[in-house]
């Protein structure tokens, strides 16, 4: 499969987690009466992860992420002349799902970016008003955990076609941690898609829900490859 080809099943995939999770967030969380809460946003984002899974697994690797990427990179499981391209397109599709969010949810009396469009933040930005090392520590811990995840479950010797399962529910269990502390990315591109139009402090605190995330993954990475790969 051409890398044109995986990069734009990456830009899809990382589309549908963005559109999926951030969008139940936006649009659902709060809903008066029927609101899906912090468990809702949770599953969102998990599933999002475990149906493009099945549905890109195969052509990409489905990272939708580029802390995934780059960890992954770091494991051993996928070449560094790569990573520019998945990232771009993982980037983009996460840009291009906040437009459409914005788009829907704008479209309803009342709207008010301020309110955060479900941007990741820390201290005065986090939903429980944790501090950045709070975020920080948090955020680096999970996204290595998320990662040891993805690097176990893909692995040829454990049982196969199980690995978006056990992803799918790792990406919703890190969220149920994860959302009160900064609303939780472990993904710099999902982070970049709300910033963008939020602007101001979500774009001031982006740098960590970049350097968090890439900084887990990689020791995740390097640790799994260095201690477990099969020799």
């Amino acid at each position: 499969m051409s890398l044109t080809k995986r990069a734009t099943a990456e830009f899809l995939g990382t589309f549908w987690l963005v559109f999926g999770g951030c969008g139940s967030a936006v649009l659902a969380a709060a809903f008066p009466g029927l609101g899906i809460g912090f468990l809702g946003v949770a599953l969102a984002f998990g599933l999002t992860v475990l149906t493009m899974a099945f549905a890109i697994g195969h052509i990409s690797g489905c990272h939708l992420n580029p802390a995934v990427s780059a960890g992954l990179c770091a494991g051993g499981r996928f070449p560094a002349s790569e990573l520019p391209a998945y990232i771009v397109a993982q980037v983009l599709g996460g840009i291009a799902a906040a437009a459409v969010l914005f788009v829907i949810a704008s479209g309803k009396a009342g709207f008010d970016l301020s309110a955060g469009f479900a941007a990741n933040g820390y201290g005065a930005h986090s939903p429980g008003g944790y501090s950045l090392l709070a975020a920080l520590v948090a955020e680096v811990v999970l996204t290595l955990f998320f990662l040891l995840v993805i690097m176990g479950s893909t692995d040829k010797r454990a049982p196969q076609g199980f690995a978006p399962i056990a992803i799918g529910l790792c990406l919703t269990l890190i969220h149920l941690i994860g959302i009160p502390v900064t609303n939780l990315s472990v993904n710099p591109a999902r982070s970049t898609g709300p910033a963008v139009f939020v602007g101001g402090w979500a774009l001031g605190q982006l740098w960590l829900f970049w350097l968090a995330p890439i900084v887990g993954a990689v020791i995740a990475g390097s640790l799994y490859h260095l201690l477990f790969e099969k020799e």
